[in-house]
């Protein structure tokens, strides 16, 4: 199953290493990963699309981590009892979403928590796309993931959707 293209891998390769600022934002969901890991009590947990790590480094005990753009996480990771996936499905290819979201179907035990962007990003890709390549309404993203898992919880804002939800 194919979950990215060479070419965009390393469009998001040359990204990581021009940006500090790409990939950092893990961190902002740290505690409520850890309390809901707490309540599973549980440790299994991976970060799917982990960019530069920042909420593993959080967390006292190891957790998964997978970013094909970024070498040392690039290996597929193992079923975890909590999947975390911020800010990645925006910038997945359109072509390929359905991969990926059956791909984080079939590596959630108990719980996905994914947080998403409904609007274009600030930053631009070297090859002048927007960094968000699906920017698509808070309905399609529940239409989108309801049709893999059932919703847990589901919270619009301005500008993203947060839902949680289990494998169907």
């Amino acid at each position: 199953m194919e979950l990215i293209t060479e070419e965009y891998r390393r469009l998001n390769e040359m990204m990581h290493e021009k940006r500090p600022d790409y990939g950092v934002f893990g961190r902002d969901h740290f505690d409520a990963i850890s309390d809901l890991a707490a309540r599973m009590k549980t440790k299994d947990i991976l970060d799917y699309g982990c960019g530069k790590g920042t909420l593993a480094m959080h967390f006292p005990f190891t957790i998964q981590q997978y970013d094909p753009a970024i070498p040392r996480h690039a290996d597929l990771p193992e079923p975890a009892d909590i999947v975390v996936c911020t800010d990645v499905l925006e910038h997945i290819e359109p072509q390929l979403i359905g991969n990926v979201l059956d791909h984080l179907k079939d590596l959630t035990k108990k719980i996905l928590y994914t947080t998403v962007s409904t609007e274009p990003a600030k930053k631009t890709l070297d090859d002048g796309r927007n960094a968000h390549l699906i920017v698509e309404s808070p309905q399609w993203w529940f239409s989108a993931l309801s049709d893999r898992f059932d919703i847990v919880n589901y919270t619009r804002t301005s500008d993203h959707v947060l839902v949680v939800c289990i494998p169907k």
